[in-house]
């Protein structure tokens, strides 16, 4: 028996929808319920997934947003027959520690990816490690990503990085506007990594950190590992699985935008 907490983002279509689904189904408190109903974009859902995972509860998205990676196509016809028929998907997020330039360190989870970025009109100059082993000695650049699996498709692929499938157990490494050396493409490493990135001028080159949408302003280290005793139980339509929107994105066509 289907029993759904509902939260939705603020905008007309997340009402609509949720307007339908009240009509349909019976609404519980979160302490009575079996399922999260999240109606919105994908970035309300990773918001959703950090605020309320610790109910242990799944969760199914109903996108109103735009892509939807992380969502469920809404249906009148066939959206409350799949709440019943969807697969969970169990995610395991990244988690970074920054220590910024007054030595404190702060820590945060990402689902999708982790972004290293220029604080100012200069390009970054960092150093990036996998434990002790150097995987670059100095990469000059707007910054560098590192994507889970699931966000392999997200920031990680406008940048070129590369598509992981969900079951890779890898971690990709991508740098964003490479300017030194100019032809790296990034490293895609196992997922019991523990990579450190280390900003080799702090002062001149200011750097932030952003975990999804956590930010950590003037990093001097920041040091990402995935967290795999902590999983994010997402539902899936049957013919719509997380793994099938990630095959798809592997083959789509850029020329058809």
């Amino acid at each position: 028996m289907i029993k759904p907490f509902i939260i939705i983002d603020k905008n007309n279509h997340s009402n609509k929808i949720k307007e339908f689904i009240d009509k349909k189904l019976n609404k519980y408190p979160l302490s009575k319920s079996n399922l999260i109903i999240v109606i919105g974009g994908d970035g309300f859902m990773l918001a959703s997934l950090k605020k309320y995972n610790k109910f242990n509860k799944p969760f199914y998205g109903i996108n109103s947003g735009n892509y939807g990676f992380l969502m469920n196509k809404f249906s009148k016809k066939l959206t409350v027959k799949n709440l019943s028929r969807a697969r969970v998907v169990s995610i395991s997020p990244l988690e970074m520690t920054v220590k910024n330039k007054f030595n404190i360190s702060k820590k945060s989870l990402a689902i999708n990816e982790i972004s290293i970025l220029r604080q100012s009109r200069q390009t970054a100059n960092l150093s990036i490690f996998n434990g002790s082993k150097k995987i670059i000695k100095k990469l000059i650049s707007d910054g560098v990503l590192v994507s889970t699996p699931a966000g392999s498709t997200a920031y990680n692929l406008s940048v070129y990085g590369p598509i992981l499938s969900l079951d890779s157990k890898k971690i990709a490494i991508s740098p964003i506007s490479a300017f030194r050396p100019r032809r790296w493409k990034g490293r895609i490493v196992n997922e019991n990594s523990k990579i450190i990135i280390k900003n080799l001028f702090p002062s001149k080159r200011p750097i932030s950190a952003v975990a999804d949408n956590f930010e950590v302003r003037n990093a001097n280290r920041i040091s990402i590992k995935i967290i795999k005793k902590i999983k994010f139980n997402l539902l899936f339509d049957d013919n719509r699985s997380l793994q099938k929107k990630i095959k798809i994105e592997q083959l789509r066509n850029e020329t058809n935008y």
